[in-house]
């Protein structure tokens, strides 16, 4: 009987239920229905485990009196030495023994060879350098023609008696080949920042003790400096190809006559079309001269080819290997590469065989948007100050409710989903708002941008990163840069979209990078506790210039084992 009773009232509830079905109840399951199937084939696996957000560096066993634990990468575990070299084999090295650090003479070397297996063999693959004339010219270089210019310059500053060289270049070809010239041809680099004052050009000159400088013509004014500056030896014109036709080498009357003065194109010129076209033979014994870089304070730091090939062996290793760079990436540098975070990214885009792009207008605060202009770039490095801008001209554009609303979706993936946002159709209504980076827009898949320490600059905060996301379609790499160290030391991981319980407070800035630990010492106002770590905050490593440097700010270990400022 019970079993009958159970059968009669379900068929009685199935009546009732069919028997008051009506339109509304129709349009209730379809919207119950559909929302349930499109949950089941749009939903995405996040991009990263929560887990790994969770905790993003490790700490070491132990801490001594005073100090923190010492936190490294996971990729660098403690026990293992920290990433410091590009492990190049040279011809006839075992495949299975360790190669050697290298230095940059090695990084033009794969660019001229092309890229590597898993086996080390050469694919073959070997990327464009390309020089972006306004919105239309795009100019495409021959390797082996700046392999040829590498050596004709670096001979001629060699045989001028030329020891320590400054480069006053915007970015540029003629930067890269003079910076691989000095390598090459064992000689000191200076990076001397590009655009300044002539007190400041004359004051930058006296520290770095230059007695060659290559620059821009227009940009050096040569009588003022010649007067104030009795050192210089040497100067090298870069002149455009439209002003070529005049007399660049002529030295103005009053300022005698000791400076040699000529152009970087009759340098080439006057020399055989077969002159140059070798590089010179591998020299594992020699160690090439420094490159020295100003910090925005004035403050010129003396680099080791050994810190800048650890900071571009960090770079390379500290990205997820699906997100690295590759050949098939076109690299734009939108900061100048007197800085020496965006000259480690590109060496290493050089390095990976990508194709760079590079033009003048590049530096703090300049318009996204123009910069990109005349190519598709998918991977760019700029500073807080340019995505600063380019937030604030874009929230400005689309403030409408209903793009609030589009917008608050788009979060709601990146924070809660831990996914980028996909387009769709209400998403594309806005797309004309959205800055146009590069010819192609939504081509762009990463974004490096960088906070100098101990400078007062625009912090991005989460929700203007979480923003930028959304509005350039990119993810983004928020890195912390100091004086003494080549690279980053810290940086926000790949796929850490996570806004936070304050979303208008400076965002944090990741783990360290695999080729620099980190730590904090004990000052009067914050100390290192059993349960918290904070204090001043100091860096070590392959990278850093001496090994260990302060960095001259506060800062503490986040429960996520991410370094946030104080």
């Amino acid at each position: 009987m019970g079993f009958d009773n159970l059968m009669m009232k379900l068929d009685e509830t199935v009546t009732s239920v069919l028997g008051e079905w009506d339109i509304y109840s129709t349009a209730l399951f379809a919207v119950v229905l559909s929302a349930f199937i499109y949950q089941v084939f749009t939903a995405r696996d996040p991009d990263a485990h929560p887990m790994l957000l969770a905790r993003q560096a490790q700490a070491s066993p132990v801490r001594q009196e005073g100090e923190s634990a010492v936190f490294r990468s996971h990729s660098a575990p403690h026990g293992i030495p920290l990433n410091s070299g590009l492990n190049v084999k040279d011809p006839g090295d075992s495949k299975w023994a360790r190669g050697r650090d290298g230095d940059l003479r090695d990084v033009w070397r794969r660019v001229v060879a092309g890229g590597l297996d898993r086996e080390g063999k050469e694919t073959g693959e070997v990327g464009k350098l390309l020089t972006v004339l306004g919105s239309e010219q795009v100019v495409e270089h021959d390797l082996a023609d700046i392999t040829r210019q590498i050596n004709l310059i670096g001979q001629n500053i060699k045989q001028a008696g030329g020891r320590n060289v400054a480069i006053y270049l915007p970015n540029s070809i003629e930067f890269l080949a003079t910076l691989f010239a000095c390598a090459f041809y064992d000689l000191t680099v200076t990076l001397v920042p590009y655009d300044q004052p002539i007190e400041k050009i004359i004051s930058l000159l006296h520290k770095a003790k230059a007695d060659t400088v290559v620059a821009a013509v227009g940009s050096f004014p040569f009588d003022v400096i010649t007067k104030s500056y009795p050192a210089l030896e040497q100067l090298i014109w870069v002149v455009d190809e439209g002003s070529r036709h005049m007399d660049w080498n002529e030295v103005p009357k009053g300022t005698g006559g000791a400076v040699n003065v000529s152009t970087w194109s009759e340098i080439i010129q006057d020399q055989e079309p077969n002159a140059g076209t070798e590089l010179p033979a591998i020299d594992k014994t020699s160690v090439p001269k420094k490159v020295l870089a100003f910090w925005p304070s004035r403050e010129l730091t003396e680099f080791t080819h050994a810190n800048i090939i650890a900071g571009i062996a960090g770079q390379l290793t500290s990205v997820p290997t699906t997100q690295r760079i590759t050949h098939t990436d076109l690299f734009l540098p939108v900061d100048s590469f007197s800085t020496m975070y965006p000259l480690v990214l590109t060496l290493s885009a050089l390095y990976s065989n990508a194709s760079v792009a590079l033009n003048s207008v590049a530096g703090d605060s300049r318009d996204l948007v123009l910069a990109t202009q005349g190519v598709a770039p998918t991977i760019i490095v700029a500073s807080a100050g340019t995505l600063a801008k380019a937030h604030a001209e874009t929230a400005g554009k689309l403030n409408t409710s209903l793009y609030n609303i589009v917008h608050w979706f788009q979060t709601r993936a990146l924070v809660q989903d831990g996914v980028m946002p996909l387009a769709s159709m209400f998403s594309r209504m806005y797309d004309s708002l959205r800055p146009a980076i590069g010819t192609t827009p939504g081509k762009l898949r990463l974004i490096y941008v960088s906070e100098q320490a101990g400078i007062k600059t625009t912090p991005l905060s989460p929700q203007m990163l979480s923003d930028l996301r959304i509005y350039t379609g990119s993810r983004i790499i928020y890195a912390l840069t100091s004086a003494k160290v080549a690279g980053a030391v810290t940086q926000t991981g790949l796929y850490d979209y996570r806004v936070g319980s304050d979303p208008e407070l400076q965002s944090h800035f990741g783990a360290p990078v695999t080729s620099v630990e980190l730590f904090f010492r004990d000052n009067k106002q914050y100390k290192t506790t059993d349960t918290a770590s904070a204090g001043d905050v100091f860096a070590g490593g392959p990278a850093v210039v001496g090994g260990e440097a302060p960095l001259g700010i506060s800062g503490k270990i986040r429960e996520d084992h991410t370094l946030a400022l104080l």
